[in-house]
């Protein structure tokens, strides 16, 4: 018999057993709806690996992922072209996951993957608020027609639970009218204690990593200048921290349009923090 050890290929402090975890990550390889550069379907296995360059330890949270106990799923499995049966299929895993009783981390993907995963949240906590963190508005009504989008999935969410219960942090793109929905409902912050509208209600939280300036994320579906430095995401990350997070996701990290490494280095290090305040 063999004695190994072998490496793992499950993301670094995972719980080997589903009932022992509280919270389930769940890899969403889908970019079906892509509109500029696709390739954020490969963005879960490649972040796994990354992981163990990671320390297990936060000092900034000053928590080990040994505390948080979280389950690595692995990756859904979507049937190619077919837009609604893969998110079909993500609103019925996620499901599952708050029918046990745990809470939801997904890693997409494009921005798309966050509509199917909040309405099975909505389940469960039908008052939800959303923080979205993002350089791109995602209010369109449709793009070229096409209502499921990862440039409208904000606009779809907000037709769930009402614009007034969605805060967005680093919008620097979009429509002009987008713009004016966003005023409109004052959904557009720039400060933390701007948060606190949200203290008592369930949240679900969303980031698109090209959130963060291109210098520091070139490898995204969507890259745009003018954005976050890591250690300021993280100091919104880090305000949540006692925030009641229902569930949440990091997405569109595009791997293969950055041959250093450094972006998927970078999302690794954004889902642990986002881990540390599950």
């Amino acid at each position: 018999m063999l004695k190994g050890p072998f490496l793992s290929r499950d993301w670094m402090g995972s719980v080997p057993d589903y009932n022992e975890a509280k919270i389930v990550m769940i890899g969403l390889p889908f970019d079906g709806t892509c509109s500029y550069r696709p390739g954020s379907r490969f963005a879960p296995e490649v972040l796994r690996p990354a992981s163990w360059g990671l320390e297990e330890y936060s000092s900034v949270f000053d928590k080990e992922l040994c505390d948080v106990k979280f389950f690595d799923a692995g990756e859904l499995e979507f049937p190619l072209g077919n837009t609604k049966a893969s998110l079909d299929l993500i609103e019925e895993n996620v499901l599952q996951v708050y029918k046990d009783g745990k809470k939801f981390l997904g890693i997409g993907g494009e921005h798309l993957v966050t509509l199917p995963a909040l309405k099975a949240c909505l389940t469960k906590y039908p008052n939800l608020a959303v923080v979205h963190f993002d350089a791109h508005t995602d209010l369109r009504e449709d793009y070229l027609g096409e209502k499921l989008s990862h440039a409208s999935v904000m606009r779809r969410i907000g037709e769930l639970t009402g614009f007034h219960n969605i805060r967005q942090i680093g919008i620097r793109s979009g429509l002009k009218e987008e713009f004016e929905l966003m005023s409109e409902y004052g959904t557009l912050i720039h400060r933390v204690e701007e948060l606190e509208c949200f203290r008592d209600k369930k949240i679900f939280l969303t980031i698109d990593i090209d959130v963060l300036d291109t210098s520091v994320m070139p490898g995204t579906g969507t890259p745009e200048a003018g954005g976050m430095s890591y250690k300021e995401l993280c100091g919104w990350l880090y305000y949540l921290k006692d925030f009641d997070i229902a569930g949440a996701d990091v997405v569109e990290l595009a791997p293969d349009y950055d041959s250093s490494g450094v972006s998927t280095a970078v999302c690794a290090k954004v889902i642990r923090d986002v881990l540390m305040i599950l």
